[in-house]
């Protein structure tokens, strides 16, 4: 017997609003309107090859229609080779079956001059951006901690997970920022979300509303400002410099706007970490507009020159910053798990807000989250990334310096996850990218990041999944020829 379990396909997934529903009043008898439905569906990709599909005796109770109906669909489907039974495995969509009629495309990019909220692909490529170590995950600790967790599940564990994240990992993280960022917040101040876009959103409904002005870093993180648009929220580009965000250029553009996102730990994408002068300027703009601060500290652990910089939250005396921390870069992005820091006289609102929106992420996986911080494999892994980037982007550096250094400047910033190489000459980094992608390479371009109409030319390179110099090397080579 034929031992793969197939996945299933309950009858409600297999008529989506694409597919005619049964009509009572047609002509064509029933046994032939399933028939149709079922073609279709595997002839446009909405059944694949070896999907499980509903046994007779479900679909008759589901349709309400004698058992012969549904027979007689099925066995005209099987003589013309689109199903096949598979005895006590049940029946499956005939294995390594090609469809007949395209599969429907992806819709084209929008026109709304905004970045796709999902620009990263859920792959592993080469130097792609927003992915840890992946290879260096300690997947053995996080397995047997899994399996003891659903182990240990009650009736209660089964239940909704609390709305503002599970206690324990509330604490634990309060814990954790308390000694590794300077941060004094209390579990309460913690909010567990499921990711940084979630974070976003939850402060927005909280603090802000359309039509406010918030300052974002120019060059920045695309979704952010794509967040804000959505929400009606304008976003006003501010300057980024060697020393971060232009605070003086801020006050010029919007002086009166009520909330800026930074990045003060690395600012993302140019790695940069915003000055003493500037946080405190920063704050002390937020103290006297009432305007509120979004640090996004989303890779602060990883610095390699000197000790991880403090949160700009710990010179907070005013409760003007709400910290934004997440687990996609520490530990990995499915996850989809991030946490929040409100300031202590807005935890009610913030209660209230998520009360209301409930986007609670899965409590098994806030529990083995939980464990792994508790048992101190959270401290010691990142103890470990933070030693094997290190030697990452040195090698990763290295290598592609040697094979494109006459072509690009290949930059080696003091923290983060990625490098930033400078194109010389006109070189369009946006058309490299797409060189890039076309031969199974990530990149993103500078230009990308940009609010403005001034483009600064540059490839963002992840290297943290680069293994030797060697590898740098050979890749590179292939990037020299795109050139």
């Amino acid at each position: 017997m034929d031992t793969a379990k197939p996945t299933r396909i309950s009858p409600a997934t297999i008529s989506p609003p694409t597919i005619s529903p049964l009509d009572p009043a047609a002509t064509t008898p029933f046994y032939r309107q399933i028939y149709d439905r079922f073609r279709d569906a595997i002839a446009s990709g909405v059944l694949k090859p070896g999907d499980r599909i509903p046994s007779a005796r479900a679909l008759t109770q589901e349709l309400g229609l004698a058992r012969g109906t549904i027979e007689a669909a099925y066995s005209l489907l099987a003589a013309e080779g689109y199903i096949q039974a598979r005895g006590q495995a049940g029946t499956i969509v005939t294995p390594d079956l090609k469809p007949r009629m395209p599969v429907i495309p992806p819709r084209p990019p929008s026109d709304s001059g905004l970045a796709s909220t999902s620009f990263r692909p859920d792959s592993i490529l080469p130097f792609q951006m927003g992915l840890p170590a992946l290879d260096a995950f300690p997947r053995k600790v996080w397995a047997r901690l899994g399996a003891r967790c659903v182990r240990a599940i009650q009736p209660s564990s089964m239940a909704h997970p609390a709305i503002y994240g599970l206690p324990a990992l509330r604490s634990q993280i309060a814990a954790y920022l308390r000694v590794s960022r300077g941060i004094n917040c209390a579990p309460s101040q913690v909010f567990v979300t499921s990711g940084y876009r979630h974070t976003i959103e939850l402060i927005a409904h909280a603090l802000l509303k359309a039509g406010d002005r918030v300052w974002l870093e120019n060059p920045g993180y695309p979704p952010t400002r794509e967040l804000f648009g959505y929400m009606q929220i304008a976003g006003v580009a501010v300057p980024v410099d060697q020393d971060g965000m232009i605070v003086s250029d801020g006050i010029k553009l919007a002086p009166r706007a009520l909330a800026a996102v930074v990045t003060p730990a690395h600012q993302s994408p140019l790695c940069v970490s915003l000055s003493l002068p500037r946080r405190l300027a920063l704050l002390d703009w937020a103290r006297r507009n009432k305007a509120w601060i979004i640090e996004d500290d989303y890779d602060g652990e990883y610095r390699y020159v000197s000790r991880p910089l403090p949160a700009l939250k710990s010179l907070d005396r005013e409760d003007r910053v709400l910290y934004a921390g997440t687990f996609s870069k520490v530990l990995f992005p499915s996850l989809r798990l991030a946490y929040l820091v409100a300031p202590e006289p807005q935890i009610e609102r913030f209660e209230e807000i998520s009360q209301a929106f409930a986007g609670s992420s899965p409590e098994l996986t806030q529990t083995i989250v939980t464990t792994f911080i508790r048992e101190g494999h959270f401290a010691r892994h990142i103890q470990r990334m933070r030693k094997l980037y290190a030697e990452r982007r040195d090698a990763t550096a290295a290598g592609l310096e040697s094979v494109l250094g006459q072509h690009m400047e290949v930059g080696s910033p003091p923290g983060g996850m990625h490098l930033i190489l400078r194109l010389r000459g006109r070189q369009s980094d946006r058309r490299l990218v797409a060189r890039m992608g076309e031969v199974g390479l990530y990149g993103e371009a500078l230009s990308d990041w940009m609010m403005d109409r001034h483009k600064a030319s540059a490839l963002l390179l992840n290297f943290t999944n680069i293994d030797s110099r060697k590898t740098a090397e050979n890749l590179g080579k292939r990037i020299l020829k795109l050139l």
